[in-house]
């Protein structure tokens, strides 16, 4: 007991130590303008060299030939970069869901705005890939009922964007409405399920496109679109362009 009043006195020192502990209010900053005058030093530049080169080594190898400039630009509902990028992804998608789920994919739907480059006419290298898609992007399946493309189709009317497309086809009324929507070329079925590859971005809802959250299965697989991109030019010696009209407009 005769060190009770020891023990109290410095527990009592102890809280009011931990009370009278600085907090932080206020957190001030300010913009620092990364240019010119700031200089690399030389030590972080003597470590990040021999890393650097192998990448550009691998980014700049070519992988194929591309007979004509590839860009969004180009075109009111349809690009020939969209128009590209779609069609290879559905078709290097497919083998890998059919393996999995013994299911085939029906359509393929991406965003305008996720091709942030165009791919230039002559030589292509991987750098084209990571300069055309820099987002780590996976390719996703949804399964979709009718209604649901019809969704992305009046939502592609209000866009008037040349969103990329495959496997889907309609014609825009002289009144901006959707006629003739037809999947692989058949009309489409309102209640029948369609399986459609996208990115999860897209799956998730961006681009305002929430009719895809109504998908009832979701399979990622884990294929990233710019490997998709990449491993198609691995596997061509030129960049084969088709030439399809997938949406057309009346007067």
């Amino acid at each position: 007991m005769k060190h009770f009043g020891l023990i109290l006195t410095l527990l009592a020192f102890s809280f009011s130590s931990v009370a009278q502990q600085d907090v932080v209010t206020v957190i001030e900053g300010k913009q620092i303008n990364v240019n010119d005058k700031y200089t690399a030093k030389a030590e972080y530049e003597a470590f990040i060299t021999p890393y650097k080169q192998k990448i550009d080594k691998d980014l700049n190898q070519v992988l194929a030939f591309n007979p004509e400039t590839l860009d969004k630009t180009k075109g009111e509902f349809q690009s020939n970069v969209g128009d590209f990028l779609a069609r290879i992804v559905l078709e290097y998608s497919n083998p890998v869901f059919n393996k999995r789920e013994n299911k085939n994919i029906d359509i393929c739907i991406l965003n305008h705005g996720g091709i942030r480059a165009m791919i230039p006419q002559g030589d292509v290298s991987a750098r084209a890939a990571f300069e055309m898609m820099p987002f780590e992007n996976y390719a996703v399946v949804l399964e979709l009922k009718g209604e649901q493309i019809v969704d992305f189709v009046n939502y592609f009317i209000k866009e008037k964007k040349p969103h990329p497309i495959q496997g889907l086809t309609f014609t825009i009324t002289a009144d901006k409405k959707a006629k003739d929507i037809k999947v692989k070329g058949e009309p489409i079925d309102l209640t029948k399920t369609y399986y459609v590859v996208t990115n999860d971005y897209l799956a998730n809802g961006g681009d305002n496109m929430g009719f895809f959250t109504k998908s009832t299965q979701t399979y990622n697989l884990e294929y990233l679109l710019r490997n998709i991109l990449i491993d198609y030019m691995k596997d061509v010696d030129t960049l084969k362009l088709v030439n399809e009209v997938k949406v057309t407009q009346e007067k």
